[in-house]
């Protein structure tokens, strides 16, 4: 399984955002840090999806970066991806890991101790944990954990736990002392007028 990044960019694909312009300004700065979760509307269809991820695929290439993809596992094997993440309405985590294959990465949603443990024993290499804060992004969340939820499920995996859901680069420190190996955003990113720079300040925040 390659190695993790530490930073995990997922793409924003609602009108008006622009993914493959954000990570072509990510990518030079964040490198091998950086893990693109293509993440595509319910609505989109398998060939958008696909396409998407092809092109990412093929731009994380040259700087050793990591394209997952969320979801459609079926199109991370199409494009050649290092994997994929699923949510709590998506393939259970072991049927996700037989789809993949063993050296796949395969990152799984959680949000509590219990069911982040689970999720290991049956084939998540990292856990997708949250939503810490508020977040816009994505509608019908639960609740959000804070730092507190965190360090909860942290203390129970043994895998890297990475932060999502309303993450700045203020709120990484908390996120980071409560045991996260790194963080999952969007907006931070996607609705960033520099994004480069804004890349830069999330991976400072990250490595402090």
């Amino acid at each position: 399984m390659p190695s993790l990044g530490r930073l995990h960019l997922i793409t924003d694909t609602r009108p008006g955002r622009h993914p493959l312009a954000v990570l072509r300004a990510a990518l030079p700065v964040a490198g091998p840090e950086l893990v693109v979760q293509v993440r595509v509307e319910d609505d989109a269809t398998d060939r958008e999806a696909y396409e998407l991820a092809r092109r990412v695929v093929a731009l994380c290439a040259p700087y050793g970066a990591t394209c997952l993809v969320n979801d459609r596992l079926h199109v991370a094997l199409a494009v050649g991806a290092a994997g994929g993440h699923v949510g709590a309405d998506d393939l259970p985590v072991r049927a996700a890991r037989r789809v993949l294959g063993s050296t796949a990465v395969l990152g799984a949603t959680t949000r509590e101790a219990e069911s982040a443990a689970a999720a290991v024993v049956a084939g998540a290499s990292y856990l997708g944990v949250g939503p810490c804060h508020a977040t816009s992004t994505k509608t019908g969340l639960p609740a959000p954990i804070g730092p507190a939820g965190v360090r909860a499920v942290a203390e129970a995996v043994a895998v890297p736990v990475i932060a999502i859901g309303g993450v700045t680069a203020a709120s990484v420190p908390a996120l980071r002392a409560a045991g996260a190996y790194g963080v999952a955003v969007v907006g931070a990113l996607s609705g960033a007028a520099d994004p480069a720079r804004a890349t830069a300040t999330l991976l400072g925040a990250l490595t402090c």
